[in-house]
């Protein structure tokens, strides 16, 4: 293994490869591929959409993502087809479903035969990187990108392994670099603007962070950050889910009963070097000692759990706003703004609190929902916001379509392009499809599909000890906390969106049995008919 300090990066040297640009649709013409605008997509790991003070300034100002959303166009309204990290990504990549693309759970192998829209721009004259996590198996390097250095699996808060690919050939190196690891994927993102080889051509980079993924580890430079204050609970942290369908008391995501010691900094943390380490422990060891010295039970137990968790989810947001800033100024300063798309988006959204619960998984709307913000000078209206159902299976779709070559056959998604001009078209999607497969497994929410329209939900957990409903009006009950399936009055409601789930499931060719790769490997044939066993607590817990 190759180690080098995060300041030493731009030393290492890239080499593109030579594409054929035979086969490519154009449909723009440009005159040069300058013409052709520069994509780069910063793409979060469970940044939920209420940690953005563009959504929402109730927990944090996040003044550099909010430059998108003033300079461009921000999306209320952008759904993941699979709330899971793993194949949230394999929906970008390839702008289908699932049911697709074959990966349906964390821990699947990514299909790299497939088509995905990085080797539909590299045939269209694009040079293309990939940095930061990868999370779809460490079987092979990603395909159709010019250079990669990715995370190893889920990747660590400090001084990261990565392996890299410098000439996207698939031979691969693993280097160690020190460094707080969303401040690394930067710098790596900023050493291969710097250094691009083909630099007359346009640019595809995927700088894809760790953070704010668990267990929540911060910057050494935020540990202080927040401490002084209460950051407001939300009115759901005690929710106890009656009237809801029973997946809701079945599931193990809560704060009060979910969370070990290392969510909680009550244990010693991996990752860190010894000089990180006292500075680490410096801060932490007396929070620690007060904390247990209080010796709280119940109620105060899981607020005192709630505000560890969310200051630490909060100083990574910290770090990630940094970050996106860092990058937005490079742009700026070299002139290269006013021919880039900027994305920032996540590969879901995420409980803060809410219900009582951390994590995704969920068709609800902290979960389903994912942020999206986009800056296209000329194209995007500045200060803009759209209400249109979008997703993250439109990237592909959308990323073909400014680099003026075809979509791959069988993809699900759609361009944005001309939502991001504000002319969507008349035809666009009114209902979205939602499937979640990862049961048996962690957090233990069981298995479900259904609809969204904007304003209504339909879902279905479907296993056969379960078998429920569950119909959400947001508009009546904007925290979802009521079932409105059994009430008259939402009778035609409820048809309508039977309908559309049906007509959903045909039009995408969703199979009615769920294929043996989206169970467990230890447990291939059937989910376990039993409730999930309660983690037992340990110590203070």
């Amino acid at each position: 293994m190759r180690s080098v300090s995060s300041g030493s990066i731009c030393a290492l040297l890239l080499a593109c490869a030579t594409m054929i640009l035979a086969g490519c649709a154009a449909k723009f013409e440009p005159a040069s591929w300058a013409e052709r605008p520069n994509i780069v997509l910063i793409f979060a790991d469970d940044h939920a959409w209420q940690a953005i003070s563009a959504y929402s300034p109730r927990l944090i100002e996040t003044p550099n993502i909010d430059r998108l959303a003033k300079e461009g166009t921000l999306f209320r309204n952008c759904y993941v087809p699979n709330s899971i990290c793993g194949p949230s990504r394999a929906a970008v990549l390839t702008g289908k479903y699932s049911h697709a693309n074959g990966f349906y759970r964390n821990g699947n192998q990514f299909d790299g035969g497939q088509w995905t829209f990085p080797k539909a721009l590299q045939v269209a004259g694009y040079e293309t990187a990939l940095i930061g996590k990868w999370h779809l198996g460490e079987h092979m390097a990603p395909q159709g990108f010019d250079y990669s250095c990715t995370l190893i699996g889920q990747g660590p808060y400090y001084n990261p392994a990565m392996l890299l690919d410098e000439d996207g050939d698939g031979k691969r190196e693993e280097i160690s670099i020190t460094g707080y690891t969303t401040d690394v994927v930067t710098d790596l993102t900023l050493d291969w603007f710097e250094n691009r080889k083909e630099s007359g051509k346009p640019f595809l980079a995927m700088t894809q962070h760790k953070a704010p993924h668990r267990p929540w580890m911060p910057a050494l430079r935020h540990l202080d950050e927040f401490e002084d204050e209460t950051v407001p609970e939300p009115e759901t942290l005690f929710d106890d889910y009656e009237g809801r369908p029973r997946a809701t008391r079945l599931q193990d995501m809560t704060i009060a009963h979910t969370m070990v010691k290392r969510d909680l900094k009550l244990e010693e943390m991996p990752d860190l070097n010894e000089e990180q380490r006292a500075q680490w422990n410096a801060v932490y060891g007396p929070r620690n000692e007060a904390f247990l010295a209080a010796n709280l039970e119940g109620d105060d137990l899981v607020r005192w759990k709630y505000q560890r968790y969310i200051k630490d989810y909060l100083r990574c947001i910290r770090a990630m706003d940094e970050n996106v800033g860092r990058i937005l100024d490079y742009l700026d300063e070299t002139g290269l703004a006013e021919n880039t798309i900027v994305i920032y988006s996540s590969d879901q959204g995420f409980f803060l609190g809410e219900h009582g619960w951390f994590d995704k998984r969920w068709m609800y709307e902290e979960s389903m929902k994912t942020p999206l913000l986009v800056r296209w000078p000329g194209h995007t209206k500045p200060g803009s916001v759209s209400e249109d159902l979008v997703s993250v299976l439109d990237f592909a779709a959308t990323f073909c379509d400014v680099a003026g070559t075809t979509v791959g056959e069988g993809g699900h998604g759609r361009s944005l392009v001309p939502v991001l001009d504000g002319r969507a078209p008349e035809d666009w999607r009114d209902v979205f499809y939602y499937h979640y497969y990862e049961y048996p497994g962690w957090h233990a929410v069981r298995k479900h599909y259904g609809v969204a329209d904007g304003r209504y939900k339909l879902m279905y957990f479907y296993e056969l000890d379960m078998r429920e409903w569950h119909l959400v009006d947001l508009e009546a009950d904007p925290q979802e906390l009521r079932n409105f399936y059994d009430d008259p009055a939402y009778a035609e409601v409820q048809a309508r969106l039977h309908e559309a789930l049906d007509e959903a499931r045909a039009e995408l060719g969703v199979p009615e049995l769920d294929p043996l790769e989206s169970f467990p490997a230890d447990d291939p044939f059937k989910p376990r008919e039993r409730e999930p066993a309660r983690r037992k607590t340990l110590g203070v817990f």
